[in-house]
Parts: structure tokens; C-alpha cells; sequence
């Protein structure tokens, strides 16, 4: 019996290739070193990390969470 062909995952999002699409997703994953005993950090496409500025930032208003049948949808720092 042969192994199974490699197959290429890789994408694009605008002018970043990432190896694959499978990104973590900020909030849920820290900073990935949390996870590291679970997941091999270097199988990820990626790892989506919380905004930082020197300049204040509004915050979404209320409601910032919406329960769906599939999870929760939240936008506590993204302005509405």
C-alpha cells in the first residue's frame, strides 16, 4: 500500500501565505504557549493575537455578545 499524496492547504489572506487554514483564534487561545502541551503550535496557519494601540479605542456597544445555536458570537473591542 502507498502513502497518501501530500496535499498543499496553503492560502492566502491578502499578501500573507499561511501553510495552512487553520488559525486560532484570539481570546480562546492566548498567546498559543498555553496550548502547547495539546497542539503542536507549528501545525497552526496561524495565531490571531488581541489589537494594542497607544491611542485610546472605543469599545462595541452593548449588546457585545449574541448566544447562536453553533456558540457565541462576541465583539466586545470592535467599534459598531
Amino acid at each position: 500500500m502507498t502513502a497518501p499524496a501530500a496535499v498543499d492547504l496553503s492560502v492566502n489572506v491578502g499578501t500573507l501565505r499561511l501553510a495552512n487554514p487553520i488559525i486560532a483564534a484570539s481570546g480562546t487561545f492566548g498567546y498559543g504557549v498555553e496550548f502547547a502541551h495539546l497542539v503542536n503550535l507549528n501545525r497552526l496557519g496561524g495565531i490571531v493575537v488581541k489589537g494594542i494601540s497607544l491611542e485610546p479605542m472605543a469599545g462595541a456597544r452593548a449588546p457585545r455578545l449574541c448566544e447562536t445555536p453553533s456558540g457565541m458570537l462576541n465583539a466586545v473591542g470592535c467599534k459598531i
